[in-house]
């Protein structure tokens, strides 16, 4: 189970400069325009001024028309203008949230087995859709609206100040109680949204792990045992809902209650002024008017700050991905792979995970175009080599090398485009059959997928299936077998055509005569290729050309190979 992030600080919205400076430039444009349409709204109160002042009082018909053309063009050039700015604002916003997922599901690609193998699949996904859905809506909402209020207020501000700077004083007298109650029952909501994430989390986990799990479930009747663990993480989730709601409720309520009592106040100093002839009715008009519309910002810009209070816990789990280093990373100036004409060797590895020692000075070597099997007890190393070989881990200490020249130095595209790994339990997509053997080669042709279908064994099984080829394998594959899945996987491995192809007990699921038919069929198809067969079998590993028995990670001596440990 991962940790809980920390609540970030405000400043981790300046992490998101680098996915939003490509579109700095038109968001400038973007901020002009709101710029211009906050003008245009702001001059309506004023224009109503006028319209009582210089035409209705003074019954100015020609004023009047003249007044209401002027008050139609800014009410229509302001929605005009709102209208493109929101329009342009929100597109330009999701551009940039796509980027941010690109370059987090780019990150996550770079991330070894061993990161997935302890972090909860709930959990991240919650991230990856929730969390990102957050920060997309407040970047193309929350935000603009910030702006537009920010400006908003401050011209409203403005206009009050120059038509009665003391009735300016007396409607703002209750804002900083309002804000003082915001501020404390934001930092709550902080918290509260916080421990929401976590609950969800706990629930996507759980559902995850029963539905993975389901025959499990099943096989041991644990269906109430499974109902009685749902039960207990949704109340947690519930009773964190129920205290973020009233707590939500009281952020907006209270400080809103405190600020609209002072149009009373208003209301009172401005009518005894007009009484007293210092204050005439369309200033009072105009007065109340932006001070109506200065509460309207002011209770905006507190429900929008809980908004960014949101999408800062959401950016905190973001960038706890983001911040979680890999364990392999490229040369600063990769080698393209060579020809591998000699041989791959493991000269003095050790490996660990965590405390647990798997291999210690290990070395060996496996001929180039040989089929090499590799044997031992379960726990002595075998799959770790298989990782070490395309990367999905370096050594501790040592080295792997391909003719001389040490992983570490090759370009990774190059080498896992040439070192293919089928996977001891290989994952199928819910595609067909076809689709899953080209997957990522969309250039291959039906004979492609079905040459290399047949060189994996796979032609009894698409004979007997209606739709052959073009069957669906269900979630994860689980419309078919075992072995049948392990035949589609090979056959994936096979049209990709690799210099060295390394199966990880590619047969385990198979009859002998099944596995023998696998075995020939993949010497056929890669003719020159370096097999590296992971078996406990020991009638695949009679078929090799070199055997190595791995023992507590350490390699030893077979008839067929010279290995040392």
């Amino acid at each position: 189970m991962s940790e809980a992030p920390k609540i970030a600080p405000w400043s981790t919205y300046k992490r998101l400069w680098p996915w939003l400076k490509p579109y700095a430039p038109r968001l400038v444009l973007v901020l002009l325009g709101s710029l211009i349409a906050t003008g245009l709204t702001l001059a309506q109160p004023w224009i109503s001024k006028l319209m009582i002042d210089e035409a209705l009082l003074k019954r100015d018909w020609d004023m009047l028309v003249r007044i209401a053309a002027l008050m139609m063009g800014a009410t229509v050039g302001g929605f005009a203008v709102n209208a493109l700015v929101s329009y342009r604002y929100v597109s330009l916003s999701a551009q940039m949230l796509f980027d941010m997922r690109v370059a987090l599901l780019r990150h996550l690609q770079r991330l070894s087995p061993r990161f997935y193998g302890s972090f909860r699949l709930g959990d991240l996904m919650s991230r990856l859709n929730s969390d990102v859905s957050d920060v997309q809506r407040v970047a193309g909402d929350t935000l603009l609206s910030v702006l537009s209020n920010m400006l908003f207020f401050a011209g409203s501000v403005g206009m009050m100040l120059w038509l009665d700077w003391k009735l300016f004083l007396v409607g703002t007298v209750l804002v900083p109680f309002a804000v003082v109650s915001f501020l404390h029952f934001q930092r709550r909501m902080t918290d509260l949204t916080q421990q929401m994430r976590e609950r969800g989390a706990d629930i996507g986990s759980l559902l995850a792990d029963t539905i993975l799990g389901m025959r499990t479930v099943n096989a041991l009747g644990a269906e109430d045992h499974e109902a009685s663990r749902f039960a207990r993480a949704n109340s947690g989730f519930v009773g964190t809902m129920l205290r973020m709601q009233t707590t939500s409720y009281l952020t907006g309520a209270l400080p809103g209650t405190i600020v609209t009592a002072s149009s009373a106040a208003v209301i009172l100093y401005g009518g005894k002024q007009i009484i007293d002839g210092t204050m005439t009715v369309g200033a009072l008009v105009a007065f109340i008017t932006y001070h109506g519309r200065l509460l309207a910002p002011v209770q905006a810009l507190m429900g929008l700050t809980a908004s960014l209070a949101t999408a800062r816990v959401a950016l905190a789990r973001i960038f706890e991905l983001f911040d979680t280093a890999p364990e392999v990373t490229e040369a600063e100036k990769p080698w393209p792979l060579p020809l591998v004409a000699r041989e791959i060797r493991f000269e003095g590895v050790t490996m660990h995970h965590g405390r647990e020692r798997v291999l210690r000075d290990a070395t060996l070597a496996i001929p180039a175009g040989s089929l090499t099997a590799i044997i031992g007890a379960s726990g002595a190393g075998k799959s770790t080599l298989a990782d070490l070989l395309v990367r999905f881990l370096d050594p501790v200490e040592g080295s792997v090398t391909i003719d001389g020249t040490d992983l570490r130095d090759l370009s990774l595209t190059d080498l896992r485009a040439r070192v293919l790994l089928v996977d001891q339990a290989p994952f199928l997509f819910n595609a067909s059959i076809a689709q899953n053997i080209a997957f990522a080669r969309p250039d291959a042709t039906s004979d492609d997928i079905a040459a290399a279908a047949s060189a994996a064994g796979l032609d009894p099984l698409i004979a007997r299936l209606p739709e052959g080829l073009a069957t669906r394998t269900g979630e994860r594959g689980l419309a078919l077998s075992a072995g049948e899945r392990h035949r589609i996987a090979i056959a994936r491995a096979l049209l990709r055509q690799p210099d060295v192809l390394i199966l990880d007990e590619p047969t385990a699921a198979l009859d002998e005569v099944t596995e023998r038919l696998v075995a020939l069929g993949l010497r056929r198809a890669l003719p020159h290729a370096t097999l590296i067969v992971i078996t406990h079998k020991p009638a695949l590993a009679e078929m090799a050309d070199h055997v190595i028995r791995l023992e507590k990670g350490k390699a030893r001596r077979e008839p067929q190979v010279t290995a040392h440990g």
